[in-house]
């Protein structure tokens, strides 16, 4: 038979093995947990991983979309600047054509005004000529006895001063006598013989000629010598 003592050293013992088949047990227990935890871990970077690449990817997405976005934009924009530029060219054009049909329109209408103010004082002046030629006729009608009397005196007065008023509108004779014959300026109605003159000069004025503004209003009648 057993002891008391003996069998307090056996339940010592047996109490010592199911302490370290606890201890055994629990530290496996903590090394899967330890391994499982492990596991864990990784799968959570992995996962977070997986979340930064989609992340990323996401806003690559979403970049290359707001870039298109903003190159659809800057096209537009561009075809519309395109579209203002060629319509602000062509009514600069278009203003620029009418500027030069206005200058020529006035220009021309200048012209045309200068032309009728001279045709027309043209006019007058052959009007007014006749009544040079007849005050001229006139006094040199006149007697010797009668050029000092005031009937001539003021007729002498009456054509310098219609002379005065012609040449100040730039109203002037044609030189003829001693002249050479000029077509522009001489109407040769007949030829003379003189001693005084060479051929081809003018020996004697019958109707005096008129310029108005280096134009010719009426020709000279002349004699030219042969």
């Amino acid at each position: 038979m057993r002891t008391v003592a003996e069998k307090e050293t056996m339940n010592q013992n047996m109490d010592e093995q199911e302490e370290n088949t606890e201890n055994i047990s629990d530290g496996e227990t903590s090394d899967e947990k330890t391994e499982g935890a492990d596991d864990v871990s990784a799968e959570s970077e992995e996962s977070v991983e997986d979340s930064a690449q989609e992340e990323d990817t996401k806003e690559a997405k979403e970049t290359s979309k707001e870039s298109k976005k903003e190159k659809k934009k800057k096209e537009k924009t561009d075809k519309k600047q395109e579209v203002l530029k060629e319509k602000i060219d062509e009514l600069e054009d278009r203003v620029k054509r009418q500027m030069a049909e206005f200058d020529n329109f006035r220009k021309r209408t200048e012209k045309e005004k200068s032309a009728m103010f001279e045709t027309g004082a043209k006019s007058v002046i052959e009007k007014i000529l006749p009544v040079v030629d007849n005050f001229e006729r006139g006094l040199a009608s006149v007697p010797e006895e009668e050029k000092g009397s005031a009937f001539a005196q003021g007729m002498e007065m009456i054509y310098k001063q219609l002379m005065t008023e012609l040449e100040a509108i730039n109203v002037k004779p044609i030189e003829a006598v001693g002249q050479e014959f000029n077509p522009d300026f001489h109407n040769a109605v007949m030829q003379v013989e003189s001693e005084e003159y060479e051929s081809g000069i003018v020996a004697q004025e019958l109707q005096k000629g008129y310029t108005y503004r280096d134009s010719v209003v009426r020709h000279s009648m002349v004699a030219v010598v042969e």
